[in-house]
């Protein structure tokens, strides 16, 4: 079955102009060509799609999501739901994704479960991804297993748990075993100042599982753990909230990624108007968010101007924010210092060079037909991210 997509406006978040008037002819789920609309080639007898006034955006990849969880305000008691009620949550999440314009998830982090479908105790996300492989109407999945972290650094349950060096290898490595296409390590501890793992230690976990052929990512909040991700030269540091000159310059030389989760501070600055809970509500809690912002705007806009590979997430599951927000992690980096088309590009082609996917976040004859339509033009209003018409994805 053939589609001709035709009159529509292309964004491929490569540069701040729309490419206009043209026509995109997809074939068996792969785009057959791209023309300007009044020297279309003959479509034969595909469907046509007056897709007048509307905008082409390749499909969108969540560098930072986590399936399994369903975000909102009480997003960490959420973790210790049933295995069954944590599978709900993604098949619930997946349609939120996809119906966004999201076509690509990197799970970063699941509970360990026993799976009710393939009984394996393993990170849950794994099976997802397995399920999910080869159907339309879900998204792509590279997933991580679980955190792994030092004992007592994130809530019982929801992370695999080490007591020393030789045990965080360990448990890292399980990972891959149990089928993780990367991994994920926690390096913000109880004490703020103070990494729950040196560099030393991180670094040994690296080396280990590169020589696997796979890359390590590394969540680190505060300053202390980014500075272990950027000496250890973990391959990408997720958040990163409190970024200095040192660390991003480390961090470009290394060519060690960021992954933005903006939205999140977002998230917690509405929560301060909707929730009682003390930690957004309470003048002192809205200050520590706001402060918070204000120092991971600043985190983005250095490590921009040090040249440092950008990607953008939404932490939905494992952090606040809801699997159909990455228009607002868009909308977030253009407040950041970004122009909305670089924007575009972090959570698009940019964040496929995180996930070595060249695919992933393009648009190009001959590539996969995953794109979506919408209203305006994202390239200088990302808030048009947020009206999406229509879906068009690959098989």
């Amino acid at each position: 079955m053939s589609t001709l997509y035709r009159d529509a406006a292309i964004a491929d978040g490569r540069s701040p102009t729309l490419r206009l008037g043209m026509s995109v002819l997809v074939k068996g789920g792969v785009i057959e060509w791209i023309r300007p609309a009044d020297s279309e080639e003959d479509p034969g007898d595909a469907e046509v799609i007056d897709a007048g006034g509307a905008t082409i955006v390749p499909g969108m990849v969540d560098c930072h999501s986590h399936l399994t969880l369903p975000g909102g305000s009480h997003w960490i008691a959420r973790g210790n739901d049933t295995p069954e009620q944590l599978l709900r949550y993604a098949e619930h999440n997946a349609k939120l994704q996809t119906n966004s314009g999201v076509r690509w998830a990197r799970d970063v982090g699941a509970p360990v479960r026993e799976d009710p479908f393939d009984g394996r105790k393993r990170a849950l996300s794994l099976g997802l991804r397995d399920r999910w492989h080869g159907h339309a109407d879900y998204p792509y999945v590279r997933a991580a297993g679980s955190w792994v972290t030092r004992a007592s650094s994130i809530p019982l349950g929801l992370a695999v748990e080490a007591e020393n060096a030789d045990e965080l290898l360990r448990l890292t490595l399980q990972q891959l075993d149990d089928g993780a296409d990367f991994v994920k390590l926690y390096l913000d501890g109880p004490d703020p100042n103070t990494a729950p793992w040196s560099a030393d230690e991180v670094r040994r976990v690296v080396a280990a599982v590169h020589e696997r052929g796979a890359k390590v990512t590394a969540h680190a909040g505060r300053l202390s753990g980014s500075r272990v991700c950027a000496e250890a030269s973990v391959d990408c540091i997720e958040h990163g909230f409190e970024l200095d000159e040192d660390c991003v310059r480390l961090m470009a030389e290394r060519g060690i990624a960021l992954v933005s989760t903006l939205s999140v501070l977002k998230s917690w600055m509405t929560f301060g108007q909707t929730t009682t809970i003390e930690r957004f509500a309470s003048p002192e809690g809205r200050k520590r968010v706001a402060d918070r912002w204000e120092a991971a705007r600043s985190s983005v806009k250095l490590a921009h101007a040090a040249g440092v590979l950008l990607g953008g997430g939404t932490d939905f599951g494992g952090g606040s924010g809801r699997a159909n927000h990455l228009a607002w992690e868009v909308e977030a980096l253009t407040e950041s210092g970004l122009q909305p088309w670089e924007a575009l590009a972090a959570v698009t082609w940019k964040a496929g060079e995180i996930l070595d996917e060249p695919e992933a976040g393009r648009i190009s004859e001959g590539g996969r037909a995953d794109f979506f339509l919408v209203h305006g033009d994202p390239l200088s209003d990302p808030s048009a991210l947020w009206r999406v018409w229509r879906v068009a994805w690959a098989g």
